[in-house]
């Protein structure tokens, strides 16, 4: 027998997820698969197998801890192993001490930079002036960091270690400081460009004076030894401070980050994109951290209007929350009026109640359903497709592909005549800029299937659909909807979707009116089929018809074209066979 940690697998996200049920306890004896543990983030449940067969011997956490990647869950007493194997999850997965002492050890990294910076410039003497390109600093281990946010333009006037740009790898954020007072002359880097050690920035045109030789360098140098040295390692000893005091509060602060984070609780009730925010940048100077930056850019909050609270005016993640909080409970008015109040009633006043709290997938859910359908001006065009021919021969094909295990159902043939169809109408596959200045199109089909299960609603992805045949698409959505219903399913398996089907086929109707999911511009409802009467020029002959009901953000779509759209997917399905031309 041998004691082993069990701890969270990879869950597709670093970000915190809840212990929503804990399903042993200390002295059950557990086989390999069984659920230890059902986590639940803000898009899906997941229940946890234990990986081997022992007895628990001491459970790490209990319902309502959050947990990430790595985090230990139980103590296990294998059965079967002597007690000589050493822990090899523990050795895999990071700890806190380790997360911990790797923040400390780029904060070291910072100074010695720092340092290292203060020293070149005491031995060198200052240059007289002109241009000169800033290349990015030693990295260190980090062989590729990308551009996340530009704080400088052209013409603007720098200091001295003001931040000039913040990049962030698989490991940090990192603030980029300019290494002497300027003016910036030229870019030469955008946000979500790629950079390594030593990549050139920016030209910056330093200004000349008294620092033309060498004895006024060493007195420039005599200078910083006796007054810029302490100040710039103070101001490094606090960025590590910070960023420390960052890590040691995580654990603690991760429900309210989990709760404020979404794009959702902020961004509905922010000032419209300027030409600042588009560039990635607040639209004035502020002083904040990386973390604190990246968490204004998910809410849609403008740094400029962030009261700090901070030393030396830092603005801490708390006074971004306090912003949004403030913003929820007091919206800007509208012009033409805002929502009402809703007032509190008292149901018990009428007869017996009971009140049943939401689940995090159906707040969620809510949330975003309710941003799509107040920022999307939606319209819905209603149309049919005659499926006979399609629903003869997909019955005649389901016994002869019986054998394989394959099971086609109208579904998939809605999946591929929709790949097609958004190949032929790319618009339909594309999505709109925050600031609604242009169009994203994309050069990839995934299509998002909307599942319901018990706990509420969930859309897994069909990835490339347009390169995948009948029966592979067949295969993959048994799989998807499996492990929709067991609980299974991981944010990769629901995330970059392009175009959304929901068919409520096998429950019934006869049209509805769905609601795009955003960033999505359009969302195709399929209702159950229904066998009409139909003229065919000489009499009226029995086809089986096929509702369709296609939502389109206006801004993106015109009327005209959602038409078209719906009237090739009408001939797709009425003969697959066009899918071939």
């Amino acid at each position: 027998m041998s004691k082993e940690t069990i701890r969270v697998p990879d869950i597709g996200s670093s970000d915190p997820v809840d212990v929503i049920e804990v399903s042993v306890k200390k002295g059950d004896s557990v086989e390999a698969e069984d659920t230890i543990v059902v986590l639940e983030s803000d898009k899906a449940s997941l229940e946890v197998p234990c990986p081997k067969a022992g007895t628990v011997l001491e459970l790490k956490v209990k319902a309502g801890d959050q947990v990430k990647e790595g985090d230990p869950l139980l103590e296990l007493d294998v059965a079967g192993e002597d007690g000589g194997e050493a822990d090899i999850a523990a050795e895999a997965a990071p700890t806190e001490e380790s997360v911990a002492d790797e923040q400390a050890g780029r904060s070291d990294f910072s100074r010695e930079n720092d340092s290292a910076d203060n020293d070149s410039a005491d031995a060198a003497p200052a240059p007289k002036g002109g241009t000169r390109t800033v290349p990015a600093p030693d990295l260190g281990d980090i062989d590729e960091a990308e551009i996340i946010e530009i704080n400088v333009a052209e013409g603007d006037s720098v200091e001295a270690e003001q931040t000039i740009l913040v990049i962030e790898s698989d490991k940090a954020s990192l603030e980029v400081p300019c290494p002497e007072a300027g003016t910036v002359k030229k870019l030469l880097v955008k946000v979500g460009d790629k950079i390594g050690t030593g990549t050139d920035l920016l030209e910056l045109e330093t200004a000349g004076g008294g620092q033309s030789d060498g004895s006024a360098g060493e007195e420039k140098s005599s200078d910083k030894g006796a007054s810029e040295k302490p100040a710039a390692k103070k101001e490094a000893s606090e960025k590590a401070a910070s960023k420390q005091d960052g890590a040691a509060k995580s654990s603690g602060s991760r429900k309210s980050d989990l709760d404020e984070k979404p794009s959702e609780a902020g961004r509905q009730n922010v000032p419209p994109e300027t030409p600042e925010r588009s560039q990635g940048k607040p639209s004035a100077s502020v002083h904040a951290g990386p973390a604190v930056r990246k968490l204004a850019r998910e809410t849609g909050i403008d740094l400029a209007d962030v009261a700090p609270s901070g030393p030396k005016e830092r603005i801490l993640k708390e006074d971004v929350h306090a912003l949004i909080k403030q913003r929820l409970e007091n919206p800007p008015v509208a012009a033409g009026g805002g929502a009402p109040d809703l007032p509190e009633i008292d149901f018990s006043e009428f007869g017996p109640v009971e009140r049943q709290e939401l689940n995090k997938l159906r707040k969620v859910a809510a949330r975003n359903l309710h941003r799509s359908w107040v920022t999307i001006p939606h319209v819905t065009q209603f149309d049919e497709a005659d499926i006979t021919e399609l629903e003869a021969f997909r019955k005649s094909q389901n016994k002869a592909l019986e054998k394989e295990g394959v099971k086609l159902t109208m579904l998939a043939f809605l999946v591929k005549a929709c790949a097609n169809a958004l190949r032929e109408f790319p618009r339909f596959n594309s999505s709109l800029e925050v600031s609604g200045e242009a169009l994203i199109m994309k050069d990839y089909v995934h299509i998002g299937i909307a599942v319901d299960t018990p706990n509420g609603l969930v859309v897994p992805v069909i990835r490339d659909a347009d390169k995948k045949g009948l029966k592979e698409i067949a295969l993959e959505m048994g799989e998807l909807a499996g492990k929709a219903r067991d609980r299974k399913l991981s944010p990769a398996d629901m995330k970059g979707a392009t175009f959304s089907i929901s068919s409520l086929g096998g429950i019934g109707g006869t049209a509805f009116t769905p609601i795009v999911n955003w960033p999505e511009v359009a969302i195709l409802g399929v209702s159950r089929s229904d066998t009409k009467p139909v003229w065919d020029g000489k009499a009226f002959q029995p086809r089986l018809t096929l509702p369709l009901s296609l939502s389109y953000d206006h801004r993106v779509i015109d009327g005209a074209d959602a038409a078209r759209f719906t009237s090739y997917l009408s001939q797709l399905l009425s003969d697959m066979r066009r899918a071939l031309l």
